[in-house]
């Protein structure tokens, strides 16, 4: 099991080795046995909804563009299309009521 602490930024504006263990991670993990949740637990030693906050807020990060600009392009892109999908929902219904 990868043990990683949490870690601050450091003051180069490099990654923690957690943090780019993690985008390596979400770069690969369907080639990982098992759930994705629980590997998760298993390499990070951390909870699902702690790795997505971590992965969100990685995505803002400029040292995780230079470190993997393909992956957090697309998890952006992924986010924003989620972010949309809520608004129209949350407008919908505004609507109907």
């Amino acid at each position: 099991m990868l043990q990683l602490a949490e870690s601050l930024p450091t003051p180069s504006g490099d990654l923690s080795e957690r943090d780019a263990a993690i985008l390596d991670f979400e770069a690969s993990w369907w080639s990982a046995p098992g759930l994705k949740e629980a590997e998760i637990r298993e390499r990070f030693d951390l909870s699902a909804p702690r790795y997505f906050q971590i992965l969100n807020g990685l995505l803002d990060d400029p040292a995780a563009m230079a470190y993997a600009p393909l992956l957090v392009k697309r998890l952006r892109r992924l986010r924003s299309q989620r972010q949309e999908s809520r608004s129209a929902r949350h407008l919908t219904t505004s609507a109907l009521v």
